[in-house]
């Protein structure tokens, strides 16, 4: 709760002050070297005298200066550091802080002028402290630092890693990286190489911004008073100055080492003149000893050296000096020169960000805000589903009813109970079947508490969409089950159940036909997300000299907006590879570059083939012209792959294994993606959300599980949470060697040193003799498992059914008991994407 209230403030704030921050930066990095530009922009403003001309005494300069001026002088600066113009400020017209700046020969006196660039750099100065705004000005400038602390400290809280001494979770910035995951480098990673920056100017900078600061710093660091004072001589009453004899207490005091020296005339009577100077060998250009003296008689009234000083009080005495830099030499002032002129990249970045998450909580609120709610003679629509194709069919039903003007409620299984099939007279069923013949996870609650039940269902009306596979000998057992229980129960078919095959098209249009004849309108095109053309940027061997099959990492990109969700999948558009769609046609007599048309774009025949299904047997196709021929084929099923990577990533990354079958031939669409499709090529495919793997709301602790190419949708889980600062990931993820199979190692390894991976536990099984799986991590670490899973941790699996994922789900029954796994189901804590 604290993190996340620093988090919510922290947002706050650099929305808030940001605009005057970036003002600030800029103003204060034009500031820095305000001598030097204007030295530069002066070099030729007036003849100097040569370096070996006698110089006036410090009498006839200041009188020649008042001569040519008209003005009484007030302060004079000179510093043999730089060959060029000295210094002097005249006397300030009443209501006025500060006189007119001229230049002048320190040889002669001979005023030069004023100075260029002098009128540019009093606005700058204006900016900088009260944004030209006076008073008010000031206040807001002075909030706004204090904001800058808050902020410096805060980030540096929201991003602290585990092990801090890992140098690359702090300072490394992936430049590959595009869209909000650069900006969050940029913010972040940026951030810190310049906090220390940041840090020593607001602090320092407050000096000036609030007497209690000022006054709190001054007891904190200032050197306590001698316990007895001197005796300082009285100072005449006369404020004209005895200027020689001035320049000889100077000269005695400070020594043949005088290099610099401001001198500050006595504005009344009885006050002494101030003198500010440095020695040759100061500790840095601003390490100024104060001295006062008798303007008449030139005796010594105060004198503190800055070398006769504690540690705490020259760093007082040097405030402006660390404010600008200038306390570590050039490096320092040139380091505070950028990092001020970056403040407004934090600005920029700051706001994209927050945009974007704004973005994403509009989204998801226009998503929650579809109508569900229906009286209690609306239509019940009930869905399990365990990849997310259910819950997607199930909405895409209920759009067609409402358009029809229709009340309809739509839920998952996991949320309905007797009473609420009692109370609606209407229903319908999109239901997966899960494996051979299972329940989807979230609607094993309903199969144990319902199906075994006996409900008076005589008034309810359903219809049954039925989701699965024929390759596995229970093809929709699960609906079919639900379906013969309501019979049962005494319900009344709307019409026959709709059984779909792999996302066949076909009966698709049958169940929206069905639907339409129900409702009384003509068939709607049901919204769906459009194929799209996605880029190969990028494809890698993740596992080189692996005994398995290689496992590649795609990077695709897209042309125009994107979005998903970890744990989401990309549904693709498989090819054959152009050498087989050539020898299947000289097999079978075709012509590879006949002219054809497929879905509406002229393309050869060849190229249109290598969307469809190449049948074996040929002869009842014998005669048919391309079109024709295209035309009589399947096209071939789409895949999924569930995706690797974040939105924030800026690209979208896919983990393959490519599948090889026997006699040496590629898998269809793994053969495809990992070895035909060139990079810089493109692929169709499209999102499809999975909203069973979808991270929990809150920050609750996550167990993550999973081998081989499921580390795919994990691996997206984990940056999710990463990114939003939730840190208690625990990963246990199984391969076959170390030294090959160990994806994206370097990652994790280096969230594990900074702690946003708190635990990571690793199952090689051909590494020793006895083969050692992720489940047989489970049984090693069960107390911890226990733990975690009493704080209320989530488990999310994701990998192979058959293999990993049936063993872990065996290992989980043993370790827990089998009550304790269905409460976990149906409490959405233990989710699965397997395949």
């Amino acid at each position: 709760m604290f993190k996340k209230t620093l988090f919510q403030l922290h947002w706050l704030f650099g929305i808030s002050a940001g605009l005057v921050l970036a003002v600030m930066g800029v103003t204060g990095a034009l500031y820095s070297f305000e001598g030097e530009i204007l030295r530069l922009l002066n070099s030729g403003h007036g003849q100097l005298a040569t370096a070996e001309a006698p110089r006036l005494e410090l009498g006839e300069l200041v009188a020649r200066l008042e001569s040519s001026s008209g003005e009484r002088v007030v302060d004079l600066r000179i510093d043999d550091r730089h060959a060029g113009p000295a210094t002097a400020y005249l006397a300030p017209p009443p209501g006025e802080r500060r006189g007119a700046r001229i230049l002048f020969d320190p040889a002669n006196g001979q005023v030069l002028g004023t100075p260029r660039g002098q009128e540019f750099f009093q606005v700058v100065l204006q900016l900088h402290r009260w944004l030209a705004m006076g008073e008010t000005g000031k206040q807001i400038t002075a909030a706004s630092t204090l904001m800058l602390v808050f902020l410096c400290l805060s980030g540096l809280y929201l991003r602290w890693p585990r092990q801090a001494g890992h140098w690359r979770a702090w300072l490394s910035l992936d430049w590959r990286k595009t869209g909000r995951g650069f900006h969050w480098d940029l913010h972040a990673v940026a951030g810190t190489w310049v906090l220390p920056l940041y840090l020593c100017a607001s602090l320092t900078g407050l000096y000036w911004s609030y007497d209690w600061y000022r006054a709190g710093l001054t007891a904190l660091l200032a050197d306590p008073p001698p316990a007895v004072q001197a005796r300082q001589p009285a100072i005449d009453a006369p404020a004209t100055p005895d200027y020689a004899a001035l320049w000889q207490g100077i000269q005695q005091a400070a020594g043949p080492q005088l290099i610099a020296w401001n001198l500050r005339l006595p504005a009344a009577a009885g006050q002494p003149a101030t003198v500010f100077y440095i020695l040759r060998d100061a500790a840095h250009v601003r390490a100024f000893n104060l001295l006062q003296l008798d303007p008449r008689s030139g005796a010594i009234v105060r004198h503190e050296r800055y070398a006769d000083k504690t540690f705490t009080a020259r760093l007082l005495t040097s405030v402006y000096a660390l404010h600008s830099g200038e306390y570590f030499g050039l490096p320092g002032k040139v380091l505070m020169l950028l990092a001020s002129a970056l403040m407004p990249l934090f600005l920029v970045t700051g706001w994209l960000l927050y945009l974007d998450r704004r973005r994403k909580r509009r989204a998801v609120r226009a998503a929650r805000s579809t109508p569900n709610a229906a009286p209690g003679d609306g239509w019940l629509i009930g869905y399990a589903s365990q990849s997310g194709f259910a819950e997607q069919l199930a909405w895409q039903s209920a759009s067609q009813l409402q358009a029809a003007g229709l009340a309809v409620r739509v839920e998952p299984l996991a949320r309905l109970d007797a009473a609420s099939l009692l109370r609606h007279p209407r229903a319908l069923f999109v239901l997966s079947t899960f494996g051979d013949g299972e329940a989807p996870d979230n609607a094993r609650g309903f199969e144990r508490r319902l199906l075994g039940a006996t409900l008076p269902l005589d008034r309810l009306a359903y219809a049954v969409l039925a989701l699965g596979d024929r390759h596995y000998a229970q093809f929709c057992a699960f609906a079919r089950r639900v379906d013969a229980w309501l019979e049962r129960q005494g319900g009344r078919r709307l019409f026959e159940s709709v059984e779909v095959d792999d996302q066949d098209s076909s009966a698709l249009r049958h169940w929206q036909h069905q639907l339409s004849e129900l409702t009384g309108t003509p068939v709607p095109a049901w919204h769906d997300h459009r194929w799209t053309g996605w880029t190969l940027q990028r494809r890698q061997l993740l596992n080189p000299g692996s005994q398995g099959g290689p496992v590649f990492r795609l990077t695709l990109t897209l042309n125009g907006p994107s979005d998903w969700r970890a744990g989401d999948i990309l549904e693709i558009r498989p090819r054959h590879a152009q050498a087989r769609v050539v020898a299947w046609l000289q097999r079978h007599g075709g012509d590879a570059d006949e002219p054809v048309e497929l879905d509406g774009q002229p393309v050869r025949l060849a190229e249109a083939l290598s969307t469809r299904q190449l049948p074996e047997t040929f002869a009842h196709r014998v005669g048919l012209h391309g079109q024709a021929l295209v035309d009589s084929l399947l096209p071939l099923a789409s895949r999924e792959y569930s995706i690797a990577s974040i939105p924030a990533d800026g690209v979208l990354e896919l983990f393959v294994r490519q599948v090889r079958h026997a006699g040496d031939d590629l898998g269809l669409c793994s053969g495809w993606l990992t070895a035909h499709l060139a990079e810089g090529e493109q692929l169709l495919g499209r999102i499809r959300r999975n909203s069973a793997f979808h991270l929990p709301a809150d920050d609750r602790p996550l167990i993550l599980i999973g081998n081989g190419t499921g580390l795919s949708a994990l691996r997206a889980l984990l940056r999710a949470r990463i990114l939003v600062g939730q840190r208690r990931n625990w990963l246990l993820f199984g391969e076959r060697q170390r030294t090959h199979d160990f994806h994206c190692a370097s990652e994790l390894q280096a969230a594990l040193e900074c702690g946003d991976l708190q635990c990571l536990d690793l199952a090689f099984s051909r590494d020793q003799p006895d083969k050692f799986y992720v489940q047989d991590l489970l049984r090693r670490q069960q107390d911890r498992l226990r733990d975690w899973l009493a704080e209320g941790a989530a488990l999310y699996v994701c990998g192979s059914l058959d293999g990993m994922a049936a063993g872990v789900d065996a290992t989980l029954h043993e370790l827990l008991g089998a009550e304790a796994v269905r409460a976990l189901v149906e409490a959405g804590r233990y989710r699965r994407d397997v395949y």
